[in-house]
């Protein structure tokens, strides 16, 4: 499978990344196992999570996601195979914080949950708006120095903290964020596309998306209201359902039949032909559905096939 490499990191990523958010969630430990030996086996190697995820299951406190990739990273001894991203910053109990002694205790955690004794990916899941830019690299400085991260990224940041990031570490020879993770997709293109685009693209930053799929509306499988109780994300994709969605989707269908594969793919596949995007990230919650991610990776996109998509999805 094609690799490319993640901003200026020594990273070398498949084109899709897998999303560790349905770990301890909607899938369990073994189901999981299943999934992530699938997922390795065809091709892929890079892995996301957070530490937060997924505290928001009653009965769960955070970690969950970690905890299941740690056990599967030991049992499969997987950890030279695979790159691992995870985050910080995100509310734990104590509300979001990037202080320097929050991150550096709370790194203990995440290494321990994953069985591992460094991250290749560090994000900060949220900005701190109350922590100066500079005590937050300087953890990161303390920790890349210490080995236990290896690169480091942001995830939420408004466009001018994250570029006054980028100017800080830069002027102060501090590690700067290599990696932006927007939530981008062919539905919602705007914020990302108008706000962060240019800065990622000036700085030479990876980009890696969340909420690739929508919350699942770009896989066709919801074409009305009725369909919303088909799964447990169902209720974040009643905004999508209307005339611009609907274009979408008839456009995702043309696409989709033309070659013969699931409108998934071609949605990932859309992102990963972006000039900007390095890879979406998503996730599948059966064996089944892994088949989309191996599918968008190889599939060709003509000239053609992007005009039709970003015309349908003009905004």
């Amino acid at each position: 499978m094609e690799k490319r490499i993640l901003g200026k990191t020594d990273l070398n990523i498949a084109p899709i990344v897998f999303g560790g958010n349905v770990f301890g969630w909607t899938i369990d430990e073994q189901k999981s196992f299943e999934i992530l030996n699938q997922f390795v086996e065809s091709g892929f190697n890079f892995i996301d999570t957070a530490d937060v995820y997924s505290r928001w299951v009653p009965g769960n406190k955070g970690g969950e996601s970690e905890t299941i990739i740690g056990n599967w990273l030991k049992k499969n001894n997987k950890r030279q195979e695979v790159i691992i991203a995870t985050k910080v910053g995100s509310d734990m109990g104590q509300g979001k914080s990037l202080r320097k002694d929050y991150i550096i205790n709370e790194v203990e955690h995440s290494l321990s949950r994953l069985q591992t004794d460094y991250i290749d990916l560090y994000f900060s899941h949220y900005d701190d708006e109350n922590t100066p830019v500079e005590e937050t690299l300087n953890a990161y400085e303390t920790l890349i120095k210490a080995g236990k991260i290896r690169w480091i990224g942001a995830s939420n940041f408004s466009a001018d903290r994250l570029k006054e990031s980028l100017v800080f570490a830069n002027e102060h020879n501090l590690p700067r964020y290599e990696v932006y993770q927007p939530g981008y997709n062919l539905y919602d293109r705007e914020q990302f596309e108008q706000e962060y685009e240019k800065i990622c693209l000036d700085y030479g930053l990876g980009v890696v998306t969340y909420y690739s799929l929508a919350s699942g509306f770009l896989t066709g499988k919801y074409r009305s209201e009725d369909d919303l109780n088909k799964s447990q994300r169902g209720g974040g994709v009643k905004k999508y359902l209307n005339e611009r969605g609907f274009r979408i989707l008839d456009a995702l269908d043309s696409v989709a039949d033309k070659y013969g594969v699931e409108q998934a793919s071609v949605a990932l596949a859309w992102l990963i032909y972006h000039p900007s995007i390095t890879a979406p990230i998503a996730s599948v919650t059966d064996l089944s559905q892994l088949k989309s991610f191996t599918d968008a990776a190889h599939l060709k996109l003509t000239p053609e096939d992007i005009s039709l998509l970003d015309k349908a999805s003009i905004y």
